[in-house]
């Protein structure tokens, strides 16, 4: 069932709880914010709410505090940049919850951001009573924060059944509307790109994917599980030796939908300038670190006859040029297929970034552990607890 959006809330004169991601890479001891790209993705929510007479409440986690306050963590850096992007002030709560808190409670057109959520153990322990304390701040809730969807938390979860209606925010409704149409009833050719280290990490993505998808690609080093598998050299490859009887099976069920590297790219050891060669066969005393020309034509030929693709995690040993080409070139090939395409976690990210081709992306997810969890077929937590239209 599709779930309640911002949208479809009378915002006049309530105040709105919005569970926001502010879980930014701060430095300088929690003084910085290294990239505010999770701030801005969650502006054009925050002035929805504004533009249509919300009182706005705002809340996060950010790191690990451990259920105590850590001045390391506040998000008091976090209030001086929104400000500053809104052209609008944020008033900073002390705390999340307690009467001080509920003396700050901001009129229609103001922002309230409370501090670190996880600044209180209760947070993640999903504590009824904590729950209770964060919904009497406001009339209505909203999550807009993908990234936390898949934890049952008191903001996430918790605080839904004190409130009258718990809707998605813009930002994660765009989330569930993309995941939705690539996973549910995707236009065909539909085609999977999986990368990165391990075939443990992304077991339930690939059993979910291969009864959604035409063709299932694979490359990274999850990649030589599969070849050990069946019993191809892989040299010193990196390889999950308790997960080959998993690849195996894996295999068996999926048949020819499921294609492997052709070629490798590989190095004696991994460092700067280490020598490299293509291969077709990895020999003793090497590893490999990226697909081969032939794969990347291989790969790109079925991309572009694709009319969705979901792609999760790099080719190779990506953050390590030259052994970034593999990744990179997949990155243009779902740039220019005009396909659907969805995007997820970070290294594929930066991919699709280096290669200057994010706006040819249809959807680029927020949120690396809950979309993986959805691309498995995972219900997520947070999203299940939002009201239904």
């Amino acid at each position: 069932m599709p779930k309640l959006s911002i949208r479809d809330l009378d915002l006049k004169n309530k105040t709105v709880f919005i569970r926001v991601d502010f879980n930014v890479p701060l430095a300088s001891g929690g003084q910085e914010i290294t990239s505010d790209k999770r701030i801005r993705a969650s502006i054009p929510n925050i002035q929805y709410a504004l533009d249509h007479g919300a009182a706005v409440i705002l809340a996060s986690h950010l790191g690990r505090p451990k259920g105590k306050p850590n001045p390391e963590m506040s998000l008091k850096p976090v209030a001086k940049r929104l400000a500053e992007l809104l052209a609008k002030p944020v008033a900073m709560a002390p705390d999340c919850v307690g009467p001080e808190v509920e003396k700050m409670r901001p009129a229609p057109g103001q922002i309230l951001l409370l501090e670190n959520l996880r600044y209180h153990a209760e947070e993640e322990k999903n504590d009824p009573g904590f729950a209770k304390q964060l919904a009497s701040l406001c009339d209505v809730y909203v999550n807009d924060a993908f990234g936390s969807a898949h934890r049952a938390h008191a903001s996430t979860v918790g605080m839904i059944q004190f409130v009258k209606q718990a809707a998605a925010g813009l930002l994660m409704d765009k989330e569930l509307e993309y995941l939705t149409k690539v996973t549910k009833n995707p236009e065909r050719p539909s085609v999977a790109i999986l990368g990165g280290a391990k075939v443990s990490d992304k077991i339930e993505v690939i059993e979910n994917l291969m009864k959604v998808v035409d063709q299932l690609l694979i490359g990274g080093a999850m990649a030589y599980t599969f070849m050990k598998a069946k019993g191809e050299p892989i040299g010193k490859s990196l390889v999950e030796d308790d997960k080959l009887g998993l690849a195996k099976d894996l295999m068996a069920r999926a048949g020819s939908k499921l294609l492997l590297p052709k070629d490798h790219v590989v190095v004696t050891e991994l460092k700067e300038g280490a020598d490299s060669r293509v291969v077709t066969e990895i020999p003793d005393g090497t590893l490999a670190v990226d697909i081969g020309p032939a794969t990347i034509e291989a790969y790109s030929a079925v991309i572009a006859k694709a009319k969705t693709i979901i792609w999760n995690g790099p080719m190779g040993v990506f953050e390590k040029p030259p052994f970034d080409r593999g990744t990179v070139a997949i990155a243009k090939a779902v740039a220019s297929s005009g396909a659907v395409s969805v995007v997820g976690g970070g290294d594929s990210e930066k991919a699709i970034k280096s290669a200057g081709v994010t706006d040819k992306i249809s959807h680029v997810s927020t949120g690396g552990g809950a979309s993986l969890e959805f691309l498995a077929g995972i219900e997520l937590p947070g999203v299940a607890a939002l009201s239904e239209k």
